[in-house]
């Protein structure tokens, strides 16, 4: 099936008997058995839940992967994953990334080390390459800079020697981007954002190509916990059925909005990958940063992306605050940075926030 029908259709749902066309909230933490030596599949909801299961099993087949684990939150997500290095082995990552994503690798207790390069730049990857380096986690496009990394040149490099390549895949969905087919062995997605698309709830996922992995991550999960609940499972399965439509939204807004932004005299910069309803753009003065998030009404000053409402962020307070500043200059996440999630409002409304926001 094409993505906008798996979307609506998830996967199949052997949940219910009933015939109810919504996938049940199954609020329950254990479950009976049939008798001694037998079950039905489900014994306990941290090992696994029906609702849980059949929003895994939609995920895996959007990101066309071998299986999906759904997480409490993004970090949850991303946590698990750490679980599957040891001390002393190197992950090489992007020098731009979401800054919990950078606090969370810089803070492992796990002795892994991390070399940050810049992964759009194909040599700076392959030249990080070490005898302990044991995988490569990319962020395409990155928060908050853009930057876009060719994934099948990535995959190459993985392959060759033999690294883990992981793609965080949250700004572009696997409506407009599917990496395990570009070659990557596992995806990461905070389904807080897009996937979510409402703002109201947390979830994060690993989607892996191959059996064996999923395996180790769902024996991780089961022993650490990090679960998603039934009903945050609801919400993803309910925001999920809409995600092609908003997708096209979030695009149709961003490229119409960025032309306007790349227009006014008191924009000096324009990040935008050209996908996506992500774009990042430097204005003149802090003085203006500090003016436009007073001034906007319709856009919501907030953290977080990927939700029906348009969001804007503040990277040097918010995202990125735990960023060493140094780090964060040579990134270009500076005084006069602002981060916009597009929403799926009318675009000239939006337009006409900044504007007077920015006058």
């Amino acid at each position: 099936m094409k993505t906008s029908t798996i979307c609506v259709h998830g996967a199949e749902n052997n949940t219910s008997n009933t015939g109810a066309v919504t996938v049940p909230i199954y609020q329950s933490s254990t479950f009976e058995h049939p008798a001694l030596g037998k079950s039905t599949g489900y014994d306990y909801s941290r090992s696994q839940n029906p609702t849980r299961q059949y929003l895994e099993h939609t995920l895996a087949n959007l990101e066309r992967g071998n299986g999906a684990i759904a997480f409490s939150t993004g970090m949850a997500a991303e946590t698990a994953l750490l679980e599957l290095f040891a001390n002393g082995d190197k992950i090489i990552a992007s020098d731009d990334l979401y800054g919990g994503t950078f606090r969370l690798f810089d803070n492992n207790k796990r002795g892994i080390s991390f070399e940050y390069v810049n992964t759009s730049n194909l040599n700076e990857i392959e030249n990080a390459v070490t005898a302990s380096t044991k995988a490569l986690f990319i962020e395409t496009p990155t928060n908050p800079m853009m930057r876009v990394t060719d994934i099948a040149a990535a995959a190459g490099i993985a392959k060759k020697y033999k690294l883990l390549l992981i793609v965080d895949n949250t700004f572009l969905t696997p409506y407009f981007q599917k990496p395990l087919e570009l070659g990557a062995d596992i995806v990461v997605h905070s389904g807080t954002k897009y996937l979510c698309g409402h703002n109201d709830t947390l979830a994060g996922f690993l989607v892996c190509k191959d059996e064996q992995i999923t395996a180790q991550l769902r024996y991780i999960q089961k022993t650490t916990g990090a679960c998603l609940s039934p009903f945050d499972s609801y919400l993803l399965i309910r925001g999920i059925k809409t995600l092609a439509l908003r997708m096209e939204k979030h695009r149709q807004n961003a490229v119409i909005i960025a032309d306007w932004l790349s227009k006014h005299d008191k924009i000096n910069k324009i990040y935008y990958a050209g996908l996506g309803g992500m774009i990042s753009f430097e204005v003149d003065s802090e003085r203006t940063v500090a003016q436009v998030l007073e001034r906007v009404k319709l856009i919501i000053f907030a953290e977080s992306l990927g939700g029906v409402e348009s969001l804007i962020t503040y990277p040097l307070t918010q995202t990125h605050a735990e960023m060493p500043q140094e780090k964060r200059e040579s990134n270009g996440i500076n005084n006069r940075l602002l981060r916009l999630s597009v929403g799926i409002e009318d675009a000239d409304d939006i337009i006409a926030d900044l504007k007077r926001a920015l006058e």
